[in-house]
């Protein structure tokens, strides 16, 4: 999840922190009121009531306007409390709601809605994360970029909704081959970016090697007639100094490469 996620909800628990304080003052308001009032109270009961240290007595008497006094002051207290303790619930309420539904909305922004992975929009927050997660903790870090073969020609023989359904299942193949520390995101119209954490070069050489297993298995499912489906994947290694830029060129040019690798063999085939 892109790094608006972590400052996001570092805020609303901060606004919830200080729900809970107003929360918290309330309730001592209650009961420091309360004692005054059950005071008050023992002293209507007790109109009479003598206190006798030696031979001091000390007689209380309670007027009615001091009784109509408390009275007033308990039913205010009641009505405060009640009045407050529904409006802190309706902002609890309110924050909440606006919370999931702002979170809901940035992720849709980030979101492809075909394949339901992220998109090219969120690859400078994923990459941040990412990198600043490597820095902070001297961890490796590798990136996949990967080209559904002949795509073009799936369009042509199947048409536009088997080549939608061919990305989906990429997706759903690459998301399978990786943690979920990990993330993939549509780096454009056949092309996929997998973002690998803690991984250096030949940690994602055996995600390929995993993703190629998935693809060979999906073929043999029989999913589209008289064609097998291959993948181009290229692997840049980040290392502390290099943009992400440069990395992202660096795994081009690899999965070049590996693209005029699988052309050769199925020449030679």
């Amino acid at each position: 999840m892109p790094g608006g996620t972590e400052s996001l909800l570092a805020r609303v628990s901060q606004q919830l922190s200080q729900l809970e304080k107003r929360d918290w003052e309330l309730w001592f308001i209650i009961s420091l009121t309360g004692l005054l009032v059950g005071a008050g109270l023992l002293a209507i009961l007790f109109p009479a009531a003598f206190l006798k240290q030696d031979s001091v007595h000390f007689e209380i008497t309670v007027s009615r306007q001091l009784v109509v006094g408390l009275l007033t002051l308990l039913t205010l207290l009641n009505t405060y409390v009640v009045t407050r303790r529904l409006e802190l619930r309706r902002v609890r309420e309110k924050l909440i709601s606006t919370t999931i539904q702002g979170e809901l909305v940035r992720l849709q922004s980030f979101t492809d809605p075909l394949t339901e992975i992220y998109n090219r929009r969120s690859l400078e927050d994923m990459a941040e994360r990412f990198i600043s997660h490597a820095l902070r903790l001297h961890k490796p870090l590798s990136f996949l970029l990967v080209d559904v073969d002949r795509f073009k020609e799936v369009n042509t023989r199947f048409g536009h909704l088997t080549g939608d359904f061919v990305l989906a299942e990429i997706a759903g193949l690459l998301k399978s081959s990786i943690r979920g520390s990990d993330a993939v995101i549509r780096y454009g119209g056949d092309e996929f970016l997998v973002i690998l954490a803690d991984a250096s070069r030949d940690n994602a050489s055996t995600v390929v090697e995993r993703t190629r297993k998935y693809v060979r298995d999906w073929n043999r499912a029989g999913h589209l007639d008289d064609f097998e489906m291959s993948l181009s994947i290229g692997v840049g290694e980040w290392v502390d100094g290099k943009t992400l830029d440069e990395v992202l060129d660096a795994a081009d040019q690899d999965m070049y490469v590996s693209k005029a690798r699988t052309k050769a063999a199925r020449a030679g085939a």
